[in-house]
C-alpha cells in the first residue's frame, strides 16, 4: 500500500503505478488521464462519457489520491450498492448510506466517516440534501475536509435529459454551503441542451468539460423487421450467444407473456416491470446480476441501476421510444468492452402502441417532442446508413461511416447515385425558405395538391411536382440519409423544421456527389468464432465456475471477482505463477492476493487435462510483497506484543493458522522479527537443510532435522529462506 506522505506527494507519472495498484489496470481507457489530472487540481468537471467508458474511475482515482471525503451523489440503491462492493474488493475504504439501512448500520457508518476511515461515501440526492444530514456533512468538512463532490447521473438535472429528476434540481444548494469544494458532474449521454443545463444547475464554476466519443465500437447493431418468425429469431440470438441479456418491451403484459414462452422454452428468464412488489423486483434483479439467471425480461424500468459489465446482448423486441433511450439501454450491452450485439426488432404496430401514449400527455409541446423523436427513431430502425453514423450524429458526432461492426456495414446495400434527386431535394428546401418539415417538402416534389401547398403558394414553385418519377418512401429515405450524412440539418424544438447548411449547397453546386444504399432484403446472421477462440472458451467456462462459487461464497456479483474481460485475458495467456497473474489487467494488488492461487489451480488443472506443461505453483509461492486482510490482522496484533497463543485466542483461530501468517508475511517482506520466534542456532540448522533439500513438502524436512524440530519452525524459516533465494535469482 502507498504510504500516507508518498500519496500527498503523488506526481502524474505515477498514476500508471496508483491505477495498476487499486484497480489492476496497467493503462488509462482514453481521456481518463487528462480528467484525473483535472480533478487533481480541484477543477469542476462536466464528465460527457459513454456507458463502459470508465466515468467511475474517473472520480474513484483521485479520491484515493487527495485528502478527505468524495461524496458521490448516486439515484438508485442498486447502483451505489454495487459500485461499493466492487470498491470494497479492491480493498478501497468506500461505504453508501440509504435507506436499506437500519439506524445502528447507519450510526456506525457515519463514526467510520468522521474517524477518516473512509475515502468514498455514495449517498442519494434526497438524504444529501435532507436537514440532519447537512450538519453531518459540515463536521464531516470540518474534522477531515470533504475532497470533491461527484454527481453521477448528472442528466437528471435536466429537464431536457432522458430521465429528468426534480430532487437533482436542489443540489445547486451545495455550491453555495460548500464553495470551495469542487463538483465532478458525469452522465453517459447529453446533447448540447443538456449540458448546458447540467453546468447552469449545478453551479459549476469554469468546467473542464470532457467529452469522449460516443462510439462503442464493442458493439454490433442491427434492425430486424418484426415478423411471423420474430420469437423464433430471439431464441436463436439467446441460443446463440454466451452470457446474459437483456430484452426490452414497451408493455408490462408483454414483458409477462415473453417470459413464460421463454421458460417454456428452457431459458433461465425472469421479468421486471413496475408492476411487481418492490421485493420481487429487487430478487430478480439480483438474481441476474449474481448470473443466477442468463435474461432479464424488461420494461424500461429495468437498467438504469444496473452495474452488470458482462451483459452480452441486449434486444429491444419492441420499439423504444427516443433514439437517446435506445443508446442508453443497448448500452448496457459490452460494458467490458467484450463483443456484444444489439437487436432491434421493428414493426408498424409497435408505432402505433408509442404514438397511442403520447396522446395521452396533457402538455401539446411535450408531445411535439415526443413525436419528433419517435420519427428520429423511425428513421434509424429505416435507415440504411452506418447505424454509428446515425446514432452519433443523434449527439451531435460526425462517423464517416463504414464502421464494420453494423448490419447495414457488414452487409452492404447496393449504393447508387442520387446527386440530381439531393439536389432537387435541397433546392426544394431551400425554395420553401426553410421553414417545413420533410413531409411538406416531399407534397411539394411530388406535385401534391392540398391545402397547406395552396396557401403557401408552394405550387407556383419551380420545385413542384419534380419528384413524381419517386415514391414517398424513396423521398423519405433520401431525406433521412442526407439528415443522417450530414448534408441537412433539423430543428429539435418538436416541429423537425429542415435546414441548410455549407454542405447543403456544396451539394446543390455539384461539388459534392450524393449516393444512397438501397435496401434489399438480406438476412443477417452473426458471425461465428474461430476455433482458438473455442478453446479459450471452454476454459473460460472453468474460470467462470470458479468466479461464481467465489462470488456466491461473498454474496457478491461475479463480475466484481473479476471481469470477463480479465478473465479472456486468463484464458488466453494461461498465466502459471502469481508474477503472471499479477501482469494481467485487471488484477490489481488484493485481488492477486485473495485469489491469485485459485484461479491459478483452475488453469493448471485445465492444462493438465489438455496434456499441456505446467510450472508446479510451489516454485512460484505467491507474493509481489501483498499479504492478505486476515495476514494484515494477524501482523497488526503481532505488532502490538500479542504472543501467537494470544493472536490465536483473540482471532478465534488455531495458532498453525497464526504461524502459517507469520510465515506469508515473512516471505512478503514484512518486518516480522524471526528471532524472537526462534532460536538463531536452530534456524540456522532448518536452513541448511532447505539449501540441500530445496522447497519440498515440510515433512522430508522434518525427517532430515529429526523430531526436536516442530513443523511450525520450518514454516517460518522456510518463509525467510523463500524470500531470501528469490532475491538471489
Amino acid at each position: 500500500m502507498f504510504p500516507k506522505e508518498s500519496i500527498a506527494m503523488l506526481q502524474y507519472p505515477q498514476l500508471e503505478q496508483a491505477l495498476k495498484y487499486h484497480f489492476g489496470y496497467d493503462k488509462f481507457r482514453p481521456g481518463q488521464r487528462q480528467i484525473i489530472e483535472d480533478a487533481l487540481q480541484n477543477r469542476d468537471l462536466l464528465i460527457i462519457m459513454p456507458t463502459g467508458g470508465g466515468k467511475s474511475l474517473c472520480f474513484q482515482l483521485p479520491a484515493l489520491l487527495k485528502p478527505g471525503l468524495t461524496v458521490v451523489v448516486s439515484p438508485l440503491i442498486a447502483l451505489m450498492q454495487d459500485q461499493v462492493e466492487a470498491l470494497r474488493n479492491n480493498n478501497i475504504s468506500a461505504t453508501f448510506l440509504n435507506s436499506s439501512l437500519n439506524a445502528y448500520k447507519v450510526r456506525s457508518r457515519e463514526e467510520a466517516i468522521l474517524n477518516g476511515k473512509v475515502k468514498l461515501l455514495y449517498v442519494a440526492p434526497e438524504r444529501l440534501l435532507s436537514e440532519r444530514f447537512l450538519p453531518l456533512l459540515d463536521l464531516v468538512k470540518e474534522k477531515i475536509g470533504i475532497s470533491t463532490f461527484a454527481i453521477d447521473e448528472a442528466h437528471c438535472v435536466s429537464e431536457w435529459g432522458h430521465d429528468f429528476r426534480p430532487e437533482y434540481r436542489q443540489m445547486k444548494s451545495l455550491r453555495k454551503r460548500y464553495p470551495d469544494v469542487p463538483t465532478v458532474a458525469l452522465t453517459a449521454t447529453a446533447t448540447d441542451r443538456v449540458r448546458a443545463d447540467i453546468i447552469q444547475q449545478l453551479g459549476l464554476k469554469q468546467p473542464s468539460i470532457h467529452i469522449a466519443s460516443f462510439n462503442r465500437q464493442n458493439l454490433y447493431y442491427e434492425v430486424r423487421n418484426k415478423t411471423k418468425n420474430a420469437y423464433a429469431e430471439l431464441l436463436e440470438i439467446i441460443r446463440e450467444n454466451e452470457g446474459s441479456g437483456i430484452i426490452y418491451c414497451l408493455t408490462r403484459k408483454k414483458v409477462d407473456e415473453l417470459t413464460f414462452k421463454l421458460q417454456n422454452h428452457k431459458i433461465s428468464a425472469l421479468p421486471y416491470h413496475a408492476g411487481l412488489s418492490d421485493d420481487e423486483r429487487s430478487k430478480n434483479q439480483t438474481r441476474f446480476i449474481r448470473d443466477d439467471v442468463r435474461v432479464m425480461v424488461a420494461t424500461i424500468a429495468f437498467g438504469m441501476g444496473i452495474n452488470k459489465p458482462d451483459v452480452r446482448f441486449v434486444v429491444h423486441y419492441d420499439l423504444p421510444r427516443n433514439l437517446e433511450s435506445y443508446y442508453q439501454e443497448s448500452g448496457r450491452a459490452g460494458r467490458d468492452s467484450e463483443p456484444s450485439r444489439c437487436t432491434l426488432f421493428f414493426s408498424f404496430s409497435d408505432i402505433k402502441t408509442i404514438e397511442w401514449s403520447i396522446n395521452q400527455k396533457t402538455d401539446p409541446q411535450e408531445q411535439l417532442i415526443s413525436k419528433q423523436q419517435l420519427r428520429q427513431v423511425i428513421d434509424y430502425a429505416e435507415g440504411t446508413d452506418c447505424r454509428r453514423t446515425i446514432q452519433l450524429g443523434y449527439f451531435g458526432e460526425r462517423f464517416p461511416g463504414n464502421c464494420g461492426n453494423c448490419d447495414n456495414c457488414r452487409y452492404p446495400k447496393p449504393m447508387e447515385d442520387w446527386t440530381i434527386e439531393a439536389m432537387k431535394f435541397l433546392s426544394c428546401v431551400a425554395r420553401c425558405k426553410e421553414r417545413f418539415g420533410m413531409l411538406h417538402i416531399i407534397d411539394v416534389l411530388r406535385g401534391a395538391k392540398n391545402q397547406k401547398i395552396t396557401i403557401n403558394k408552394h405550387d407556383q414553385l419551380s420545385t413542384y411536382g419534380i419528384g413524381k418519377d419517386k415514391t414517398v418512401d424513396e423521398w423519405r429515405m433520401l431525406g433521412r440519409s442526407l439528415l443522417h450524412q450530414g448534408l441537412l440539418e433539423q430543428t429539435a424544438d418538436g416541429y423537425s423544421v429542415l435546414k441548410l447548411n455549407a454542405l447543403s449547397w456544396e451539394v446543390m453546386r455539384k461539388q459534392r456527389p450524393v449516393t444512397l444504399a438501397v435496401p434489399v432484403a438480406q438476412k443477417v446472421t452473426w458471425e461465428e468464432g474461430s476455433e482458438k477462440a473455442a478453446e479459450v472458451e471452454v476454459l473460460m467456462q472453468r474460470l467462470r465456475s470458479l468466479r461464481k462459487q467465489l462470488a456466491d461464497a461473498q454474496s457478491v456479483p461475479p463480475y466484481v471477482i473479476f471481469a470477463d474481460s480479465t478473465l479472456k485475458l486468463m484464458a488466453q495467456a494461461q498465466p502459471q505463477t502469481l508474477i503472471e497473474f499479477g501482469k494481467l489487467s485487471g488484477v490489481g494488488s488484493h485481488k492477486l492476493a485473495q485469489y491469485g492461487e485459485k484461479f491459478l489451480k483452475e488453469i493448471q488443472a485445465y492444462r493438465q487435462e489438455q496434456g499441456l506443461p505446467i510450472v508446479p505453483l510451489g516454485n512460484y509461492t505467491p507474493s509481489l510483497n501483498f499479504p492478505t486482510d486476515t495476514e494484515l490482522t494477524t501482523f497488526q496484533l503481532y505488532q502490538q506484543g500479542l504472543s501467537i497463543e494470544d493472536i490465536a485466542q483473540k482471532r478465534n483461530i488455531r495458532p498453525t493458522t497464526i504461524i502459517r501468517h507469520l510465515a506469508d508475511l515473512i516471505e512478503k517482506n514484512q518486518p516480522v522479527d524471526l528471532s524472537q520466534l526462534i532460536p538463531l542456532e536452530r534456524q540456522q540448522k532448518i536452513w541448511q537443510v532447505l539449501e540441500v533439500l530445496g522447497d519440498i513438502a515440510l515433512t522430508p524436512i522434518r525427517d532430515q532435522l529429526g523430531e526436536s524440530y516442530t513443523f511450525d519452525e520450518i514454516r517460518l524459516v522456510r518463509g525467510k529462506w523463500r524470500r531470501e533465494t528469490r532475491k538471489s535469482k
